[in-house]
């Protein structure tokens, strides 16, 4: 008669089949790779490969990344469309829009679809072949003009907030992939063992429509020790950084090693990768309760560095403040910092709240570059600002001269790269006398398609951008994979062409 209990038999049950094989690929992989990577090699899934820990030479160490949350309108920022001004309260020609999509809050306007020339005055900076065009309402940030590559054509495929941000994110308009920040904290690593590769804010705003996921941010199927890590502007910047009452730091430590050991214990016992992930955050954790009070601490700055960035750097949560906060991250060798401003979705009172969101992120923006350049930085520093969408020519609601609002308008719209090996001072890309659609040097309308191998010169989708942003930093986005449920997932899914025409 068999024993009702047996602890080898309760192990096998308890295993699952994936476990199983895991174990054996553990077992016999390890050992035979061991000797040929290095630990670096080994921590990142293989994910390096060159000499200095890339595909090819990296231009780029970090990147900050400026989240607009909710479609910028590149029409009233940096999309000057003179022809617009004589053609107020006309109706969107038909063959402009030939068809395409656009969202139920106007499909059936009573109003048709009537165009909204802006309202704001543009200056032409720097003498290149088309000219930078910078709006007024962004007086600060158009003295970096000659920092700048402003990208026209931009284009997505989703045409509204959740899929659109969780696409321009992940490279997915569906939840569950792994964020851009994830990608480049497996795929490059850490460069400060004490703070995490990772790291997010958000900023203040008066317009705060939209809701921000955790997902954004988060690491979908990879361990979770890839997540960005969100730094607050209230209480403790990160939850829990402070011991509890009566609990020592040496306490600490004791209670870091025992749970170590029984998490150790654990991945022996059921080689569940995501146990070495758990002890990485505790250790991570720990480092961080003597790194981040240190890093949030102004006291350091000198006047100057505050005139910079203005009076509003002095308060925590502002984006000025967020700014600040992420150059003194770059220094201290974080890889990836996003911040994350919303309150950009103007359906109705564009110009009250754009001039708002604007005076909010323009002192920051600028001050960031001019910073960074200062600093010796700005070369090997990545500064991206953008949004999910653009918004459209035309008028949602009421229109007057002096106020409109716009729609959703994924076709195309504008986002700016500096410094990291981008080429300063320039834009890329053509948009009609609508801001409508991606056109070419002779204003032919642009179809793009992200088709595998195909590229159309003159667009950038956003796998494009992502694929560009990985090659900035070294990276091809074609030989970054993570293999899940049998499959070899990437960034920018089946794909993607880096826009070599911007590229330094």
């Amino acid at each position: 008669m068999m024993d009702s209990f047996h602890p080898l038999r309760e192990h096998d049950l308890m295993m699952t089949r994936r476990q199983l094989f895991g174990r054996a690929a553990l077992g016999l992989g390890t050992a035979a790779m061991a000797n040929v990577l290095s630990p670096s090699m080994l921590a990142q899934g293989g994910a390096r490969l060159g000499a200095e820990g890339t595909h090819h030479k990296a231009k780029a160490k970090r990147v900050i990344y400026l989240f607009m949350s909710g479609g910028p309108s590149h029409l009233d920022l940096w999309d000057y469309k003179p022809k617009m001004q004589d053609m107020f309260n006309e109706q969107l020609p038909d063959h402009v829009r030939s068809g395409q999509r656009v969202t139920g809050m106007t499909a059936n306007q009573k109003n048709g679809l009537p165009l909204a020339p802006s309202k704001y005055k543009f200056t032409l900076h720097d003498n290149n072949d088309r000219g930078l065009w910078v709006s007024e309402l962004l007086p600060h940030t158009a003295t970096v003009a000659k920092e700048l590559c402003v990208v026209h054509s931009t284009y997505t495929e989703a045409i509204n907030h959740d899929p659109a941000i969780t696409f321009i994110q992940t490279g997915s308009q569906v939840p569950g992939r792994p964020s851009l920040g994830a990608w480049l904290s497996y795929g490059l690593g850490k460069m400060n063992e004490n703070l995490p590769s990772y790291v997010v804010m958000h900023a203040r705003t008066n317009f705060a429509e939209q809701s921000l996921f955790a997902r954004l941010w988060g690491t979908g199927f990879m361990p979770s020790d890839h997540q960005g890590i969100l730094l607050r502007s209230e209480g403790d910047p990160v939850l829990y950084l402070n011991n509890p009452a009566g609990v020592s730091g040496k306490d600490r430590r004791k209670q870091l090693d025992a749970l170590a050991a029984l998490n150790q214990q654990h991945y022996q016992q059921f080689s569940d990768p995501e146990v070495l992930s758990r002890i990485r955050q505790h250790e991570m954790a720990y480092k961080m309760q003597t790194s981040v009070p240190e890093l949030m601490d102004l006291s350091d700055e000198s006047e100057d560095t505050f005139e910079l960035y203005g009076e509003e750097a002095k308060q925590p949560g502002t984006f000025a403040a967020c700014c600040l906060n992420a150059r003194r991250l770059a220094e201290r060798g974080v890889r990836n910092i996003q911040i994350f401003h919303r309150g950009w979705d103007a359906h109705g009172n564009l110009p009250k709240e754009h001039e708002s969101q604007c005076k909010d992120i323009d002192q920051g923006s600028a001050a960031l570059i001019k910073d960074l350049k200062r600093r010796g930085m700005l070369d090997d520093t990545l500064v991206v600002w953008g949004g999910e969408f653009g918004r459209t020519a035309y008028c949602q609601g009421g229109l007057t001269r002096q106020n409109y609002g716009r729609d959703h308008h994924p076709r195309c719209f504008s986002i700016w790269m500096a410094g990291g090996g981008v080429k300063p001072g320039i834009t890329y890309g053509r948009t009609d006398d609508y801001g409508y659609n991606i056109t070419d040097a002779d204003g032919n309308t642009l179809d793009p398609q992200p088709t595998p191998g195909k590229f159309t010169p003159g667009t950038m989708h956003i796998h494009d951008l992502n694929a560009t942003i990985l090659h900035l930093l070294g990276i091809d986005h074609k030989r970054l994979t993570y293999r899940y449920q049998g499959r070899d997932f990437r960034l920018t899914d089946v794909h993607g062409h880096v826009v070599h025409d911007i590229v330094a």
